[in-house]
């Protein structure tokens, strides 16, 4: 597989490039807009949206194998391309119960795995005894298209989960496109990079720490400071969700760990994760050549750390504006062992994920990893 052709052309397409050239693969992108940030790494871009069924039979016809760069594509239509022997990886049918969030839970569920406890708002007639059974605070999500806290709501009582279903926002997308489940008071969120070959050989990448603020991930500390039992738990989470799914490709696990010591999954992402982008420079394989190797059938690589640790911080948008901040960049990369990764989005709106800077620690000192990202993000944000 020389060429692949990659669905979506945001920042997790870009980072690909060096991998690419790495293994001498070309890459062929499918996406919107010519200000999208792998259109300047790209053999031949297709101009389209991700979910242009009728586009990506263009892409097939440049490429021998295509993947994913998000996940908000059309899988009814892609299907018929699969039919004709378009060749996917991850396969479609790896990606189906995973699109609805929903139908993930139920899925983790049937395999035995720990979620939280979940009630999807169209069965329910009985509303107000399902949510005595969850209690308050509930998280009330959006199935599909939700990411980085987009379509998710902590609700605090039944009185404000009527006055959110009743909203303009939810009558117009309609209530049954939402989930309803339990708050977890976790102790810290976690997540796992994991890649499966075409063969079935899986290898997974060490477990972090995620921290967000508003939903949406600002730090990533690897490694996670959890106990051998724990990393092992979620190593087997990982295996038995890739095996079952026959996945080629790389997923992104994001999980909860409780008070109690007890891990939950939280959400999966069947592509390359904000979570895994520390491996670019701390792993002997990075997250974007690990999937490559996999989608092109190549051996995996070894996604072992080369260091102690790492911090990883995303530069995220706290205006609407169109500068590139470069006096703040400048500052950034003159932290020691620090690599900035700059998407060159055009434009900067609040939350949106503007570029990352990863950090190589020299220990796994949880309080020093803090401090760093502190540094980072005092020169970042505006006081």
């Amino acid at each position: 597989m020389k060429r692949v052709g990659v669905i979506g052309g945001g920042q997790l397409a870009w980072m690909m490039a060096d991998a690419a050239q790495k293994l001498g693969v070309e890459l062929v992108v499918q996406t919107p807009s010519v200000h999208d940030p792998a259109v300047s790494i790209a053999q031949e871009t297709v101009f389209a949206p991700v979910d242009d069924a009728n586009a990506t039979e263009i892409l097939a016809k440049k490429c021998d194998v295509i993947t994913f760069e998000n996940e908000f594509v059309n899988l009814q239509a892609l299907s018929f391309l699969a039919q004709q022997g378009v060749c996917f990886r991850p396969r479609l049918e790896a990606l189906a119960p995973l699109l609805d969030k929903y139908h993930q839970r139920c899925y983790l569920r049937d395999l035995s795995l720990p979620v939280p406890q979940f009630f999807a708002l169209d069965e329910v007639e009985h509303l107000k005894s399902k949510i005595e059974y969850l209690g308050f605070p509930a998280v009330l999500k959006s199935r599909r298209h939700g990411y980085d806290g987009q379509g998710t709501f902590i609700i605090q009582d039944f009185a404000t989960l009527e006055q959110k279903l009743n909203s303009e926002t939810i009558k117009t997308l309609n209530k049954s496109l939402f989930l309803l489940e339990e708050f977890v008071p976790f102790e810290k969120e976690l997540a796992i990079i994991a890649a499966r070959s075409v063969e079935g050989e899986i290898v997974t990448y060490p477990v972090v720490e995620t921290q967000q603020e508003q939903q949406v991930c600002r730090r990533v500390i690897a490694p996670a400071d959890i106990t051998p039992n724990q990393v092992a738990e979620i190593q087997a989470i990982a295996h038995t969700l890739l095996n079952s799914l026959e996945v080629v490709g790389i997923f992104g696990i994001e999980l909860f760990l409780g008070a109690d010591g007890k891990v939950l999954v939280n959400e999966i992402a069947p592509r390359t994760h904000n979570s895994g982008h520390f491996s670019i420079d701390a792993c002997e394989t990075s997250q974007f050549e690990q999937h490559l190797r996999a989608v092109c059938g190549l051996p995996l690589g070894n996604p072992a750390l080369q260091c102690a640790g790492a911090v990883m911080v995303n530069l995220l948008g706290y205006e609407n504006s169109h500068s590139d901040y470069q006096s703040q960049r400048q500052q950034i990369a003159e932290i020691p062992q620090a690599q900035i990764y700059w998407y060159g989005k055009t434009e900067s709106r609040p939350g949106r994920k503007l570029g990352h800077v990863t950090v190589l620690l020299d220990d796994q000192n949880r309080e020093s990893a803090s401090a760093i990202a502190h540094n980072i993000e005092s020169i970042w944000y505006p006081r």
